[in-house]
């Protein structure tokens, strides 16, 4: 199924550099605490993210030691060891940044491409993967410094911290190719050699394992197959499960062996109280601990039973906690670091001052915080003929709402001949052969007018406060999902709560008339008639894709996948 894909934007290189200098320039002006600490880790981000595009670009061809890849991890480091200082002495006062705008000017006098293409870091943004948490890992390591080797693309970053952590010598990077549950290395001979005769312990960073660890493995089967030993391994992951079910013997074999060092986002964060401390500072002394509504687990808040369930997506699911202060209980969400959560923020005030969506508190270094309500999802099936015109009105004006304040760049997305392609493949593999696609996309891509979709326009997203308000929940980044979908036209939100909502013809109409007078641009109806076998072939795929996971979940992911699947062969 095809429902992933890769956040990639070019850039010039130099502009990123820039903006990357006036981030540490800010960055010194900033006072010691939690917000100084969140610049600098953003900043780590934003600069491995620089880092990777211009190693990937010198070493298209093969991972070797090059002089701007050098440059480029001297920078990294001097962030690592900012970010590391900061965090172990609880934010104390520290001097500006200088170490990294120092080693910000040697990249800088490396000769540059004119473009570079800068991959997003993925855990970063979505998965509540923290940089603190390496150093953690690290420190916790047998002590004494060791060869790192980070698999770019964040583990460029993850890399840095693990190095600096352990006083290790510069870290290098590769970056395995290849079939995804068959990586393999191409690395120059020279770079080998530096490995193999190093006789210190050889540290593999990086976030994951997924399904296969496949990254993971490529790297160590490098390593063994020049002769280095197998005790001089270790790894350095996000989590400390087993590979996923596309892992090969051999790989899977070794990585119940190899030595893991490991810090979770709840042994950083959770359980030591931290993130606690950060949200009491916004809303107030908390009543309680932390409680964990993460991996569908805020289903049990909302509904009377389990078999009222809707089929959640856990292993994409952001973080969620509830955090109970005496008279309010707040939901603490994961929207990212850096760039990521503070867009994030901005987002969720904006809609919230329109009136579409919950208080926000502020955020805490990642996480996002705002009421949660004592309401009820919406129930269809107890809507009257008023009700459902209320609720056709409301999200007419939401989406319509989203697509005049709300627009994205015109390369924020997939572009239509790949939605095509994901119509394809997803309903072939489903439905045994494809629909025909409605209109030519190179006839309709200039006509898109790209925005940040909600894509989630689910019954239960909508809430119904006691005074019978609808509340949109969840509405903050599904456009920035860890998905293929990205930043679409506002007809495919049309299209999601055509399906989502079960809207007749009629309530389609007016649900786009009002939409279209509320952004101030008419809906166009074959970018629509495009859009709905997208909507559905994505979901069905998702769903599907899902569903192969096993578990209790699996059973509400098929039934899910098998109503998209009836939608898509009917249009």
């Amino acid at each position: 199924m095809l429902v992933f894909g890769d956040h990639v934007r070019t850039c010039d290189p130099r502009a990123a550099a820039g903006e990357l200098a006036a981030s540490l320039g800010a960055i010194g002006c900033l006072r010691p605490g939690l917000a100084r600490h969140a610049a600098l880790v953003g900043a780590l981000i934003d600069a491995g993210e620089l880092v990777q595009g211009l190693i990937d670009h010198a070493c298209a061809a093969r991972d070797e030691r090059t002089a701007i890849g050098d440059a480029g991890m001297r920078l990294l480091v001097a962030l690592a060891g900012a970010i590391d200082r900061s965090w172990s002495s609880g934010f104390a006062p520290d001097e500006p940044p200088i170490a990294a705008l120092g080693a910000l000017l040697g990249l800088a006098a490396r000769r540059w491409p004119d473009t570079v293409e800068l991959r997003h870091a993925e855990g970063f943004a979505f998965y509540a993967l923290y940089p603190e948490a390496y150093l953690a890992a690290a420190r916790a390591a047998p002590p004494g410094p060791r060869h790192v080797i980070g698999i770019r693309s964040i583990g460029a970053a993850l890399a840095a911290l693990v190095a600096a952590a352990t006083g290790s010598p510069l870290p290098q990077t590769v970056r395995p190719r290849g079939d995804p549950f068959h990586r393999r290395l191409e690395v120059a001979p020279a770079l080998v050699g530096e490995w193999v005769s190093r006789g210190a312990r050889i540290a593999i960073v990086d976030e994951g394992p997924g399904l296969s660890g496949s990254s993971f493995g490529a790297v160590a089967d490098r390593l063994e197959d020049a002769g280095v030993a197998p005790e001089r391994l270790e790894c350095f992951p996000s989590h400390a499960g087993e590979l996923g079910p596309a892992a090969s013997d051999r790989h899977r074999q070794r990585w119940a062996r190899l030595p893991r060092h490991v810090v979770d986002a709840d042994a950083l964060l959770v359980r030591g109280g931290a993130l606690a401390g950060w949200i009491a500072e916004l809303v107030g002394p908390l009543v309680a601990p932390l409680e964990d509504i993460s991996a569908g687990a805020w289903r049990a808040k909302h509904f009377r039973s389990e078999a009222e369930w809707p089929a959640c997506v856990i292993h994409q699911e952001r973080r969620k906690l509830l955090a109970q202060t005496g008279d309010a209980t707040w939901l603490a969400r994961f929207v990212g670091l850096g760039r990521d959560g503070e867009r994030a923020l901005a987002r969720a005030q904006l809609l919230h001052r329109a009136g579409f969506t919950p208080e926000v508190a502020g955020l805490c270094h990642g996480f996002l915080i705002e009421r949660w309500l004592a309401a009820t999802p919406l129930a269809l099936a107890d809507l009257d003929r008023a009700g459902r015109r209320r609720l056709v009105d409301r999200v007419g004006e939401y989406l319509g709402f989203r697509a005049r304040e709300l627009v994205a760049d015109a390369d924020r997305g997939a572009s239509l001949d790949r939605l095509a392609e994901m119509i394809r493949r997803n309903a072939e593999l489903a439905l045994g052969a494809a629909p025909a696609v409605r209109g030519s996309p190179a006839e309709l891509a200039p006509r898109v007018r790209r925005i940040e979709i909600d894509g989630r326009l689910h019954a239960w997203e909508w809430l119904v406060s006691p005074g019978g308000a609808l509340i949109k929940a969840d509405a903050i980044d599904h456009h920035a999902a860890h998905d293929l979908v990205g930043c679409q036209d506002i007809t495919w939100d049309l299209a999601g709560a055509a399906v989502e909502l079960g809207l007749s013809a009629a309530e389609q109409r007016r649900i786009a008339a009002i939409a279209a007078e509320t952004c101030g641009r008419p809906v166009d109806p074959e970018l629509l008639a495009f859009a709905r076998p997208c909507y559905l072939a994505f979901q069905l795929g998702r769903h599907a894709l899902a569903a192969t996971t096993g578990g209790s979940e699996a059973i509400r992911l098929r039934a899910a996948a098998d109503r998209y699947a009836r939608q898509l062969a009917a249009t």
